[in-house]
């Protein structure tokens, strides 16, 4: 049958090659991909419907707002197709072959529901696999986000590495007898924290699950109390000895007359019965601190800021680049350099092309600090004006392409060729003649006699000639000045 472009058949070729592939451990040669997906708390936890599975760990308010905060983040980002320009800058690009499946990866998910279903099956099973639709030029044109407990890792004899797929009807795999088998070429695999083998990623939940499981245990403990009326429980004291029986008959009355929503009800007691409440300790009443431990724990086993899922108080300082700067770097980086590296690999993209997710709808400044920042660029000479105005979403301007700098402003060339000339040298002596023929021979001789090679009855000035001359002048000026001003007193 032809799935996704390609012939997928049970017959051989691809048959000996199954046999022969076996899949990979995920935990230590022991209990396959399970120990991954599953813990146990404690021995027969799951015969006791005690086990951690993701689906119960992510009702836990910490461990929810941790993988939906860091995949919707992701997710708003922009995926952008990169070419590199000549001069080694990369810039957007469009391409027929590529840009189509990044805007659009499938006909059921927009580009950002797509990634947040990859970050989150990356955040909650380890690994993520995506399974590529080629058109007839074996080109990707579309991309399915598969569900991991449907997929399993094969490794054949010879070191090549399978994928054997449940039916999954949205990623078009159809109900059949038995697995398909895909090679490896038809698989983005993005896994995360290989720590027993480096073909099965580790969730953060492998880390977190006991503290996630005991945090859910406060909350069902808490609210237990709170539906009893927010007080413990008591003991009926007889006066004598009791048989089992009596025991069980007046506890069961007791419970069904006043526990729960009976709470509070008035008790007639006979026969010298007392009941007597028990009292809570300072030590089990902190159930906030140690909720506020458990989350603390996952924040940090995924690397988020506490402050951001509600936890710990947010910084003093006010300052939200530096704050998204760090989330950025401690928990969001690595996830989204491993997507887009997984991207080009999977689509192949050629030399001069790669994918990066745009990071201006993540690192956001205040409008102070991005006017200044924009303002010193432009003043700087380093941004142009109009790439200045895209930042802030206005329209270019006439004129504005360029960067600018003030005249008065030199290249660093300019300078050097200034001062290869010996700019604070002292200044010789120079001929009229000289100074009219830039093509003359310089004299050897120290001390020249200035009336040579100059027309008869012309004579060679210096600076102090010239000096003398202007002084003459001025005097002649001020002197003509002082004579009219005594002819107009008269």
């Amino acid at each position: 049958m032809r799935i996704f472009g390609l012939q997928i058949t049970r017959a051989a070729p691809r048959a000996p090659v199954a046999q022969n592939a076996s899949p990979v451990s995920a935990y230590g040669g022991n209990g396959g991909w399970w120990p991954l997906i599953v813990r146990e708390p404690s021995s027969g936890a799951w015969q006791q419907n005690r086990e951690l599975a993701p689906e119960t760990l992510l009702a836990y308010y910490a461990v929810y707002a941790c993988v939906t905060l860091i995949s919707a983040d992701i997710g708003k980002l922009q995926v952008n197709l990169m070419q590199r320009e000549p001069s080694d800058i990369w810039s957007k690009a469009q391409s027929a072959a590529f840009s189509p499946v990044l805007q659009k990866p499938n006909a059921y998910q927009t580009h950002i529901q797509f990634i947040e279903n990859w970050v989150m099956s990356k955040l909650t099973r380890g690994n993520t696999y995506v399974l590529k639709d080629r058109d007839a030029r074996g080109v990707v044109n579309a991309m399915y986000v598969l569900d991991p407990s449907r997929v399993t890792v094969l490794v054949a004899d010879d070191g090549s590495v399978y994928y054997r797929l449940s039916s999954d009807k949205l990623a078009g795999i159809p109900d059949a007898d038995s697995d398909v088998t895909v090679p490896a070429s038809e698989i983005i695999h993005d896994r995360m924290n290989c720590l027993f083998h480096p073909l099965v990623g580790t969730s953060p939940l492998f880390a977190c699950a006991l503290a996630a499981r005991q945090g859910l245990a406060i909350q069902n403990n808490s609210a237990s109390f709170f539906e009893n009326g927010a007080q413990p429980g008591g003991i009926l004291v007889a006066p004598g000895a009791i048989s089992d029986e009596t025991a069980k008959r007046l506890k069961d009355k007791w419970e069904e007359n006043f526990g729960g929503v009976n709470r509070g009800r008035l008790a007639v007691l006979g026969d010298g019965l007392k009941y007597e409440a028990l009292t809570m300790n300072a030590v089990d009443a902190q159930l906030i601190e140690q909720q506020k431990m458990t989350a603390e724990i996952v924040c940090s086993v995924y690397h988020v800021p506490q402050y951001m899922v509600g936890v710990g108080t947010a910084p003093t300082y006010n300052n939200i680049e530096a704050l998204s700067q760090n989330y950025y770097s401690q928990c969001l980086q690595s996830l989204i350099e491993s997507m887009e590296l997984c991207l080009d690999e999977g689509l192949a993209l050629p030399k001069d092309y790669r994918t990066e997710l745009d990071l201006d709808g993540l690192l956001r400044m205040d409008t102070a600090s991005l006017m200044k920042t924009l303002t010193d660029g432009v003043g700087g000479g380093i941004v142009a004006p109009n790439e200045a105005r895209r930042k802030i979403n206005l329209k270019p301007v006439k004129g504005g392409a360029s960067p600018y700098l003030q005249q008065q402003n030199y290249s660093l060339a300019a300078l050097a060729e200034r001062d290869a000339n010996e700019p604070f040298s002292k200044p010789t002596a120079t001929t009229l003649t000289d100074a009219g023929n830039p093509n003359a021979e310089p004299s050897d001789d120290p001390n020249p006699d200035p009336s040579i090679g100059q027309p008869s009855g012309e004579k060679a000035l210096n600076i102090q000639d010239i000096e003398r001359e202007a002084q003459q002048l001025m005097s002649a000026a001020i002197a003509e000045a002082q004579r009219s001003a005594v002819r107009e007193q008269c």
